[in-house]
């Protein structure tokens, strides 16, 4: 891997972002870094299907008791049965409905034991080649009528402007809490659009995320580029029971609708980077964005465990 060693010197960039005009330009990482083997945690197909589409849905991997071991914590972290840690918390943006809890590891016991579980972190170290950590957890909640869309978005393309991650070296894992069918709003993945990194137009605000974690509209692809990119590629909807596990690449443009069912959608979602790709300075932003959106300084690689979460 090449990485950028340079945390001020951005000419070797490879990914540029926050232009004045969008750009469109080729992906220069692999998007499965080891070479598949019998003992792997995935079949061979599996990876191959990583590779070309960007992602995997994952059915059965949990046991009932598992699922509702998770769904029982999550609900106690969201009604208000936990101490959470001061500006954790995300709501609605226009209400008081909890809309995301970041840092879940460091605030749940089982959602940490769900982090390090060979079901996540053991197959998603096989495809970055690398151990792993954590740079980003998240419990997301779309309430019945009031959940508001997540708009078309690459993760990558935030993450390398207002983060400093140098390369496209990290993936994300989502396990449904609630069964996720087409009408409640789940999430949506363009197939084959990691190979190709949109540029976005325009500079990043000052403390961006204040605004973006509920409503993001610096950093994303214009009607245009997106409407390309369904037409080459398709829409995926990712639906499943609860503990189905959805895998998908830094770069897979993705997003999801708004749900006006009265059945909520909910997910444990942890953002895997490799230990070689490490944050530096953001590459279009002036200063980082806060701790808990993106683990800095040293951080600890997952040790990887199996058997049940209970």
């Amino acid at each position: 891997m090449s990485a950028i060693t340079n945390p001020v010197d951005r000419t070797s960039d490879p990914y540029p972002s926050r232009l004045q005009e969008e750009k469109w330009l080729p992906r220069e990482d692999k998007v499965v870094w080891s070479q598949w083997r019998p003992d792997a945690p995935l079949t061979a197909q599996q990876a191959d299907q990583f590779d070309r589409d960007g992602f995997l849905i994952l059915k059965d991997l949990f046991t009932k008791e598992e699922v509702e071991a998770l769904v029982a914590e999550s609900a106690a972290l969201r009604g208000g049965e936990r101490d959470l840690m001061e500006g954790s918390v995300v709501t609605e943006p226009d209400s008081d409905e909890v809309r995301t809890i970041f840092k879940l590891p460091e605030q749940s016991p089982l959602f940490m034991r769900l982090a390090a579980d060979r079901r996540l972190a053991g197959i998603v170290s096989f495809l970055l080649g690398d151990d792993v950590y954590i740079h980003q957890s998240r419990l997301n909640y779309k309430p019945g009528f009031t959940g508001k869309e997540f708009y078309w978005h690459s993760d990558f393309e935030t993450w390398h402007a207002e983060d400093g991650m140098p390369r496209m070296r990290a993936i994300s894992a989502s396990l449904l809490l609630t069964d996720n069918d087409a009408n409640n709003g789940p999430l949506m993945l363009m197939p084959g659009s990691h190979k190709t990194f949109v540029a976005c137009a325009g500079e990043t605000p000052e403390d961006n995320h204040k605004s973006s974690l509920k409503k993001q509209e610096v950093g994303v692809p214009s009607p245009e580029a997106l409407t390309k990119l369904a037409s080459d590629h398709g829409i995926t909807t990712a639906t499943g029971n609860a503990g189905t596990l959805v895998l998908f690449d830094c770069n897979t443009m993705h997003g999801s609708n708004g749900n006006i069912t009265p059945f909520p959608r909910s997910n444990a979602f942890f953002v895997f980077n490799a230990m070689s790709n490490q944050l530096t300075e953001p590459f279009g932003a002036n200063k980082p964005r806060p701790d808990f959106l993106a683990e800095r300084g040293e951080p600890t690689p997952v040790k990887v465990e199996t058997g049940r979460l209970v």
